[in-house]
């Protein structure tokens, strides 16, 4: 039981980070993350857990109530917790995939966990 809770806490936490990396580099102090986000990852689990995970393909279109978790999600903090153990769970492909359906795509150049988005400009 304890396993299956780690591995959807981890795939939700993917979902999460993604969504947080489409907030604007100039975000308002009414974006800052309120350094709680037990109650997201609990809603991604619950609601996005099966279009994140493994195998990286069929790439399935979320629902709806994904979507609305991500469309509200406190993304900074939810990618605060993307580990490289979280990331053995869940595809990153997807995590993109996911966030970019749900209007909330990943922004060039920024890293959720240890992906980076590409794109951006080169120093």
């Amino acid at each position: 039981m304890a396993t299956k809770l780690f591995l959807a806490c981890v795939v939700l936490l993917s979902v999460a980070m993604a969504a947080a990396a489409a907030r604007p580099a100039t975000a308002t102090d009414d974006d800052a993350p309120t350094g709680n986000c037990d109650q997201d990852l609990q809603d991604l689990i619950a609601n996005c857990q099966d279009y994140v995970k493994f195998p990286a393909d069929p790439k399935i279109p979320p629902s709806s109530a994904c979507c609305g978790v991500i469309q509200r999600a406190n993304i900074p903090c939810l990618c605060s917790k993307v580990t490289p153990t979280v990331e053995t769970f869940i595809c990153m492909d997807k995590v993109v995939y996911v966030a970019s359906y749900c209007k909330r795509p990943l922004q060039p150049g920024s890293n959720c966990g240890s992906y980076h988005v590409p794109g951006g400009s080169l120093p």
